[in-house]
């Protein structure tokens, strides 16, 4: 029986393995590399788009390429900060979210090596659930945001601005951590040099 076996296993294709190793895998086999490497290779492999932009002027270049690329016609953006980088690529903007807006752009807390996520909360998407974001979100950071793990996140947050609400965190499209019925969401983070 067990020489029928052998013949059947060589003549019955196996199961391919996943090409792309599990995120927790993957994790585990960068956990000596450093943070912003990490960071970025987990937030692409959750499917996010990384962009490194070595000063403003190349984040403008790329967010204006992004715009193009997306078809994006209306941003939600409240930052004033951000809203200046939307006047001079000559995007449509509201200071609250609306059903019009087809992208947001906004900051983030921290960026987590751990799980290549981006923390948000009210600082950056006010009072609205992440859910209800628009399905293409672009996030502007500084690689001094990327932290090691969530712990040191929390620490963080907590000694720059106290407790803060509507704490959330996101990730790329193919994580269903999010949301599980997400589909077509496109995260773009824009990681500036400090």
């Amino acid at each position: 029986m067990a020489f029928w076996d052998k013949i059947k296993g060589l003549i019955t294709p196996k199961k391919e393995e996943d090409d792309k190793p599990d995120l927790i895998k993957l994790g585990d086999e960068l956990s000596s590399a450093d943070l912003d490497f990490k960071f970025a290779k987990l937030f692409t492999h959750s499917g996010g788009i990384f962009n490194y932009c070595g000063d403003e002027t190349e984040a403008l270049q790329t967010l204006h390429k992004i715009i193009k690329a997306e078809d994006i016609k209306s941003f939600f953006c409240w930052d004033n900060e951000l809203k200046s980088f939307l006047d001079v690529v000559n995007a449509s903007y509201t200071d609250v979210l609306t059903q019009k807006n087809d992208a947001a752009f906004i900051t983030c807390e921290c960026l987590i090596a751990y799980d290549g996520k981006i923390m948000l909360s009210s600082n950056n998407i006010l009072n609205y659930n992440s859910a209800h974001l628009p399905q293409k979100i672009i996030v502007i950071a500084n690689v001094s945001q990327i932290v090691s793990n969530l712990n040191e996140a929390m620490a963080i947050v907590k000694r720059r601005r106290g407790p803060l609400k509507n704490l959330t965190s996101i990730s790329g499209s193919q994580s269903k951590l999010d949301d599980p019925n997400a589909v077509d969401n496109k995260l773009f983070l824009l990681l500036l040099e400090d």
